[in-house]
Order: C-alpha cells, then sequence, then structure tokens
C-alpha cells in the first residue's frame, strides 16, 4: 500500500496541471452529488414541517350545498354538518384515526391590560394533536375540561402578546363576550403559512361543551348541535395507499374522490339524504394530497438531481481514464522489465487498477469534505420556512461512496488490461 500510495503521487507531481484536471472532475462530481442531495433533502424536511404546523395529512370536511337530486330532494340543498355527523365517522369509519367538530366564532376578548376581536374554535382534546396545538406555557385541554364545560382558553401567541404584551398569561383571567374564562396555555409561536381560517397565533381555542353552551351557532340551523367544521386525520396506512394509487397514475384522488372521501360521504350521505357521489354536498379539503403531490415533485426533483451528479461524477471518471491511459503509455519499458523478471499480468493489471481506485477515493474524499464544508457554511444562513437546510444523510454517504468506487473501478479496468496484455519484449522495445 505504501509503494502505491508513492507511486501515485509520483505520478500525480509528474503533471500537476494535468493530475488537477483530473482530480477536479472527480472532486466536483462528488461536490455535486452532496449538495444537490442536500438541497432535495432540505426542502423536504422543510416541506414536512410547515405541513405539521397545520396538521399533517388531515381532513377538513365542510358542510355544503347538493349537485345531484337524491330521494326525492332537489339539487342546491344545503347540508349542515352536527354532532351527530361525528359520532357516526367515529364509529363507522375504518379510516379516520382521530376525528373532531369545530365551532368557529368571533368574540371580544378582553384582558385587564387590553382587548381585541378574535377568532375562536370549540374543539375536543383530541383536536389538539390533530392540529398539532402545542403550548410553551402552560397546559392544553382535557377530557374533564371539555365533559365539565370548563371555561378555560388556550390562546395563540399572536393574541397573547396582544392581551398581555409580554406578562405571564397563565392563570389569568379574561372575558369573551363578557363571560369569564381562565387562560390554561399558550399556543408556541407556529411557522403556519397554511390555514382555513386564521392561523391558530391569531386564535384561541375552548372546550367543545364550552363554545357550544356559551356560543352556540346562530342563524337558520336545522340543529343545535351545528358545526361549522368536522376535523379528522386518516391511519398512517391510509396516506401511504394514497401514495400508491398516485404512483401508480391514479388521478381520481387529486379531484376529491379518494378512498378517504368516498368512505366519508358514504357516511354521512344518507344521514343528510344526499348521493354519496355527490362531492359538492360535503366539500373536503384532504393535506394528504397535498402531501403526496408534493413528494412526488421532490422525488422527482431528486432523481433529476442524482442523475445530474451521476453525468458529472461520469465525466470526472472520464479523465481518470485518460490519465491512465497515459500513465500506461509513459510507463510502457517499466512494464516490460517487470514482467521480463517474473511479474504476471494479474500482477501488472492489479497495480494500475489499484492505483486509478486510489487516484479516484483521494478525489472523492477533497470532494466530499468541500461538499460538508458548503454545506455547513450555508446552514449558519437564515432558512426560509419550507426549507430546513443543507442536510447530507447516510444514504447519500453511502450513494456517494459506491458511486466512486464504481467509477474507479470503471474507468482504471481498461488501462490496467491494456497494461497487463501488453508482452514483455514489444514493451522493451518501446520508445517516447
Amino acid at each position: 500500500m505504501r509503494e502505491l500510495i508513492l507511486q501515485t503521487w509520483s505520478n500525480l507531481s509528474a503533471n500537476r496541471l494535468r493530475s488537477f484536471l483530473t482530480m477536479f472532475g472527480i472532486i466536483w462530481g462528488v461536490i455535486s452529488i452532496v449538495i444537490l442531495s442536500s438541497v432535495s433533502e432540505g426542502f423536504q424536511r422543510g416541506n414536512d414541517a410547515v405541513f405539521r404546523e397545520f396538521g399533517k395529512n388531515i381532513l377538513i370536511i365542510n358542510s355544503g350545498r347538493t349537485s345531484m337530486q337524491a330521494g326525492g330532494e332537489r339539487a342546491g340543498r344545503f347540508i349542515r354538518l352536527n354532532l351527530g355527523d361525528v359520532y357516526a365517522l367515529k364509529e363507522r369509519s375504518k379510516m379516520l384515526e382521530f376525528v373532531s367538530p369545530e365551532i368557529m366564532g368571533q368574540v371580544s376578548a378582553k384582558s385587564p391590560f387590553n382587548s381585541s376581536s378574535v377568532g375562536v374554535s370549540g374543539v375536543w382534546p383530541v383536536f389538539q394533536h390533530i392540529r398539532t396545538v402545542e403550548t410553551d406555557r402552560g397546559r392544553l385541554m382535557s377530557e374533564a375540561d371539555n365533559e365539565q364545560a370548563r371555561r378555560v382558553v388556550i390562546i395563540g401567541f399572536d393574541v397573547s402578546k396582544q392581551l398581555f404584551a409580554d406578562r405571564d398569561p397563565i392563570g389569568a383571567q379574561i372575558t369573551l363576550n363578557a363571560i369569564p374564562y381562565s387562560v390554561i396555555g399558550r399556543i408556541r409561536n407556529k411557522d403556519q403559512d397554511s390555514s382555513y381560517s386564521s392561523r391558530d397565533n391569531e386564535r384561541i381555542f375552548i372546550p367543545y361543551e364550552a363554545m357550544r353552551k356559551d356560543f352556540p351557532l346562530t342563524g337558520n340551523l336545522t340543529t343545535a348541535d351545528s358545526l361549522s367544521k368536522i376535523i379528522a386525520t386518516p391511519y398512517d396506512h391510509v396516506t401511504e395507499e394514497l401514495r400508491r394509487i398516485s404512483e401508480q397514475g391514479g388521478k381520481s384522488i387529486f379531484s376529491g374522490i379518494g378512498p378517504v372521501e368516498s368512505e366519508v360521504r358514504a357516511i354521512l350521505g344518507p344521514l343528510h339524504n344526499f348521493d354519496p357521489r355527490d362531492n359538492e354536498a360535503i366539500p373536503i379539503w384532504n393535506t394528504a394530497i397535498s402531501s403526496v403531490m408534493f413528494s412526488k415533485v421532490m422525488k422527482s426533483m431528486g432523481e433529476f438531481f442524482i442523475a445530474v451528479s451521476i453525468i458529472t461524477l461520469a465525466l470526472g471518471g472520464i479523465g481518470v481514464m485518460n490519465i491512465m491511459l497515459i500513465a500506461v503509455k509513459e510507463r510502457t519499458k517499466e512494464i516490460g522489465v517487470r514482467k521480463a523478471l517474473g511479474a504476471t499480468s494479474r500482477n501488472i493489471q492489479w497495480q494500475f487498477l489499484s492505483e486509478g481506485l486510489f487516484l479516484t477515493l483521494l478525489s472523492g474524499g477533497f470532494g466530499l469534505a468541500l461538499g460538508l464544508g458548503l454545506c455547513s457554511l450555508v446552514n449558519l444562513l437564515p432558512m426560509p420556512a419550507r426549507f430546513s437546510g443543507m442536510i447530507f444523510t447516510w444514504r447519500m454517504a453511502a450513494f456517494s461512496i459506491g458511486a466512486l468506487v464504481v467509477v474507479g473501478v470503471l474507468a482504471s479496468t481498461y488501462p490496467a488490461r491494456r497494461a497487463a496484455e501488453m508482452q514483455p519484449i514489444e514493451a522493451l522495445r518501446y520508445e517516447m
């Protein structure tokens, strides 16, 4: 190995410019793999984090109007969701893991220091898990809070700033439309870029039973248990099934008639006397579809990046092959002498194969170090919401090393075989 390293270094030193250009091709190829794969991974994780802020893979089920006649009823009839629909989905659905009702409204919130008009949602405690409602102060709502209709409230980060400035809101009393409520928690500052109303930082959340008692929906309602929305999340295997359908070219899920939506309408259709095929009767926003679409885009982008990186690395491999062919030509007499002294073709082939592979791995090592250094420098900068930084995974590290070995072997095999096939007499007669 020592002799191999010295011989390779001697060949590189003999023509520094040629050697640098040869190594640069490999170095740049590895840097390309590191940077492009890190960018792809950073966007993927950043987008997952943004989806998680809103609630990853959730269904927002809305009231709507029928667009088809059903059961003797005319089209255009308004369908209003109610609490019975929530229990029906909870008991009969095989695809939904968690379900929560939501009553939404606007209230005048007052603290001892300030007042503001804010959006309020009355929800079941499981809603906090579905929508990633997490506190940085205090606690979340409990089942007991909801069952006993306790007048407790969790306030958004911006609402806390509005009502309490920099003071600790936990335990303080506020009034919602002159009704006293106790602040039990403050939502952490959520970097949320999508919503179906206002963002969680700008809202307050109270138990569903308290909301139904103190701030019920008003207007021409069919039942006192009418809801604004139903929020649900499917099982993980259902989301994976969506991905499988999408990969097989299924376009129906992108038009709102996927398996989850079909099941929800099949359950609610008989309860409200509408055709389960009527998508307008119960509009459903399935954020899992957005996640699937983005994953497909990122997967395609990642595959494109890898293809570009491999092409760049292959071009670097051609440079290694070129320098090895030149080395074989320059050392023709040396090859003849070694064969005359008893070296076998296998010895000669292994020598040049090892030198080419060593040169490739040496260049790749420099490229890997430079690529990781560039990623570290970029990660020192502020990152946008949908980008988590340059993230180089161990899988891509293993892929890079494997690609280097393959390129090194392929680039060295032909020059090594040419050296091994030389006849001793012809090699000794060779003149530069």
